[in-house]
């Protein structure tokens, strides 16, 4: 039970990380410019409106490969 008890302590851990981050992310200059980056796609129309934030999710997409990678070294995987 004890791999279970530890897998349930950081899964907890990582949403305080999210839950701090969405509530004061606003504050942090690299945060607040996300969704606007270049790349990113917004068509807006009179009654129309579409937003894919390509450049955002490739950027997302290489920070956490990055820190998942690190995760895996230091755990020994």
């Amino acid at each position: 039970m004890e791999p279970f008890g530890k897998t349930f302590l950081w899964i907890g851990a990582i949403f305080l990380f999210l839950g701090f981050l969405f509530l004061f992310g606003s504050k942090l200059p690299f945060f607040s410019s996300l969704g606007n980056l270049p790349g990113d796609i917004r068509i807006e129309k009179e009654n129309f409106r579409f937003y894919f934030p390509i450049t955002t999710s490739v950027l997302i997409s290489i920070v956490l490969s990055a820190i998942l990678y690190i995760w895996n070294r230091i755990a020994g995987h």
